[in-house]
């Protein structure tokens, strides 16, 4: 008895729910929902205002809605048999769509088919609903609900009008427009294939993102219309062989990189822009660099140098004043691929972050690193990293390094912060598209192994103009004066920063690695870095000013090396060009002196790195304070006593007699500690992360702690509130704290993780 009184309550609940249902259904809906939009259009100008690009109709008017005789009949047919070919025969429902829909997805156990109808389509247009079950269901219901007071074409007409179809475009006026520069009654077929095939992924398979993508769903669409009998299989293979996007001069297309990307952005915003949108680019500025794209291409093309890309960034505000993805947008399928937000590999481009990390960590640019033949043992087996010229240097300080982009000492100096730590201080600047595990790129991350893109490159580097802070870039136009957006994120120190740029902008220093003629010489202090990746495969180059960076790279899209083209050959004249036309329209500045940093200066042996005396080959140095040597020089001696410096000069020659007598070394004062400065811990870093090397015994597998500043004399250690015993602690998997305390009662604190 209880059992059937259960039944008749339920059927009386699933009956009332039917007859409520109908009723909703038999109400005609709002009409101020099948209202037209009125403000569908989105124009993109630059930062002064000059049209760039618009999602406008045909007409040039705000509205893009038009009636459905005034659209293509290709146009219709070919929504149609793409997206809903039963959609004149069912009543918002394709019921036989939807059974085997369900199959599908109960067979793969997940949702691979939704089965919507265009009246369906619709209804998400026309409401918010969820993209779930119960979502499906409510979509079904109003999809019925149209079907009952709307006629067929009235729904195909709103579809039509509102289905959005990537790069910021809501119905097939705007798209027209935006794509080739028509309107929707003057469209071929193969125009009107393309829009078709754009419905199911607008924003990933549009021609301005992935021309491919798009080539790929206007055959799906042809191929519909030809066994529907829509076209005669000749006319389906004309409309095949149809360029893609023709190029119409009539309508303002500029920047198009730059504007598509954006675009792109807006297909998946939650509240897409409409009306006017003041953008960062600098359109005199984008199309000189456009220009000079282009002649780097024209001039390495024989190399294989057929691709080139360059951005410019305001320091300051982060604004993009120039963003030039390819020489050409309209060649061919290649000219869409943007090589600014494209990921390859950056080469020693990364390099002067991993030698700003390491001055935090206690080296400096006098620091004498090895540039000798070395072998690393990896979890991948051996590694034998080689120098650009194949050959060793031997002893070099970290500044002629860095500046002559060595490759050995750039292995050494990432093997001794830890490759965790470097890929850390990576991310940190940016370069998020490292997203593999520290063990995955191993050292060659120091020599750029892992994918970046041209834009995070720029970014990273701006890092060093704001003093080792990170901060968002900007699209949009700011006012005058405008400091930097977004959270910022401490990747080095300001005084390691400025050590960092110091190097880069030292044309001396960058002799031994490339000449005395280089592209990097500008009438302006410049801070300017090359990167050329395995095989000659891509060319970077950068600059910085204090008012601006520029970032270019050359290559091929299809990852085919030049021949011999490097990045001083190659890319550097690129940059040498871009800076000097950035430069004619905002002007440089001058790039903050180490001792506007709280650098101070003393004069070293350029051999030993250590404090010069009347006899070494002397030159000056910047340190932060108290990490100045404090010894003299020991690499200059004979039997004890100091060489002059035309022996030093001689040593090797033995075809010349020995220069003269040695004469008496003056007394040369010692530096003494700088009481002044924080007591701070040095190497490590908070956030470092370490590994142990495989196959090491563990007592090999040290790390050496150091601190410096203030009073400190004497330092006692402790790991994990343990006492050390020495100032070098064996590595243990896990979280840690290393505390160092100073005999003065000065402490500091630091947290690293070991894998």
């Amino acid at each position: 008895m209880k059992r059937s009184a259960l039944l008749r309550a339920a059927g009386v609940t699933l009956l009332l729910g039917g007859l409520g249902l109908a009723a909703w259904i038999a109400t005609p809906p709002d009409p101020a929902l099948l209202v037209p939009a009125r403000e569908q259009s989105l124009t993109l100008t630059d930062r002064h205002g000059v049209l760039l690009r618009s999602t406008r109709s045909g007409d040039g008017g705000l509205a893009s809605w038009v009636p459905l005789d005034r659209m293509d009949p290709d146009l219709l047919s070919a929504f149609v048999e793409l997206e809903d070919r039963r959609f004149f025969r069912h009543h918002g429902i394709d019921w036989a769509a939807a059974g085997r829909a369900a199959w599908d997805n109960v067979r793969h156990g997940a949702i691979v088919s939704g089965a919507s109808t265009l009246t369906m389509q619709l209804a998400r247009l026309l409401v918010p609903i969820d993209r779930s079950f119960v979502g499906k269901v409510e979509q079904a219901a109003w999809a019925l609900r149209l079907e009952a007071h709307l006629s067929k074409a009235a729904i195909l007409e709103q579809y039509l009008n509102r289905v959005p179809l990537g790069q910021g475009t809501s119905g097939v006026a705007a798209a027209s427009a935006l794509y080739f520069g028509a309107a929707p009654d003057r469209l071929s077929l193969a125009q009107a294939a393309t829009l078709a095939g754009l419905a199911h992924a607008p924003s990933s398979d549009n021609p301005f993102v992935s021309p491919s993508r798009a080539l790929r769903r206007r055959a799906v669409a042809l191929a519909r219309l030809g066994a529907a009998g829509h076209a005669l299989p000749e006319t389906i293979r004309r409309a095949a062989a149809e360029p893609l996007i023709p190029h119409d001069a009539a309508h303002p297309f500029l920047a198009p990189h730059f504007t598509s990307w954006l675009l792109q952005a807006e297909d998946t915003s939650a509240s897409p822009r409409r009306g006017v949108w003041r953008t960062s680019v600098d359109l005199d500025l984008q199309q000189a660099i456009e220009a000079e794209v282009r002649h780097t291409v024209d001039l390495l093309r024989d190399k294989g140098g057929r691709q080139a890309a360059a951005v410019v960034l305001d320091n300051r505000s982060g604004e993009v004043l120039a963003w030039v993805g390819s020489p050409d947008f309209w060649a061919d399928t290649a000219g869409q691929v943007d090589m600014v937000v494209s990921p390859r590999q950056p080469g020693s481009a990364l390099k002067p972050f991993l030698y700003g990390l390491a001055f935090d960590r206690g080296a400096t640019p006098a620091t004498v690193l090895a540039d000798v033949a070395t072998t690393y043992q990896t979890a991948s087996g051996p590694y034998h990293p080689r120098n650009y010229d194949r050959s060793f240097h031997g002893p070099v300080r970290a500044r002629e390094a860095l500046a002559s982009s060595y490759n050995l000492p750039a292995v050494a100096l990432a093997d001794r912060i830890g490759f965790g730590t470097l890929l850390h201080g990576l991310r940190q600047a940016g370069f998020t598209s490292l997203d593999r595990s520290a063990e995955f790129y191993g050292l060659g991350l120091a020599l750029g192994n892992g994918d970046v893109t041209l834009l995070a490159l720029a970014n990273g580097y701006r890092a060093l103009a704001n003093e080792g802070s990170w901060y968002p870039y900007a699209t949009d136009a700011q006012a005058p004066g405008t400091g930097p957006s977004g959270a910022p994120v401490r990747v080095i120190s300001a005084a390691s920063a400025a050590q960092v740029l110091d190097v880069l902008a030292d044309a001396d220093a960058r002799i031994p690695g490339f000449g005395l003629n280089t592209p990097f010489d500008f009438p302006f202090r410049t801070a300017a870095k090359t990167g050329t990746s395995r095989h000659f495969t891509d060319n970077w180059a950068v600059g910085v000013t204090e008012r601006f960076t520029v970032a270019v790279w050359v290559g091929d899209f299809s990852g085919r090396p030049m021949q011999g083209v490097s990045g001083v050959s190659g890319a550097g004249p690129l940059l040498h060009r871009a800076v000097l036309v950035t430069a004619a329209r905002y002007a440089p500045g001058t790039l903050p002196s180490p001792s506007e940093a709280g650098l101070v200066r003393a004069r070293i042996c350029r051999v030993s790195g250590q404090l010069a005396t009347g006899r070494c080959p002397a030159t000056d140095e910047w340190f932060k304070a108290g990490t100045a040597p404090t010894t003299l020089c020991d690499w200059h001696l004979e039997d004890g006593v100091h060489l002059p410096v035309e022996y030093a000069d001689w040593a090797g020659r033995r075809d010349e007699p020995v220069p003269g007598p040695l004469s008496p070394v003056p007394p040369v004062p010692t530096v003494g500690r700088d009481e002044t400065a924080e007591f701070r811990i040095v190497s490590p870093q908070s956030g470092d992360l370490y590994r142990i090397p495989p196959g090491v015994e563990s007592r090999y597998a040290t790390l050496g702690l150091k601190a410096a500043g203030g009073r400190s004399g004497e330092v006692r250690w402790l790991v994990d509130g343990q006492p050390l015993s020495g100032s070098r602690w064996v590595l243990a998997s896990g979280r840690h704290q290393i505390r160092a305390v100073a005999r003065s009662g000065e402490a500091a604190t630091v947290s690293i993780e070991v894998e």
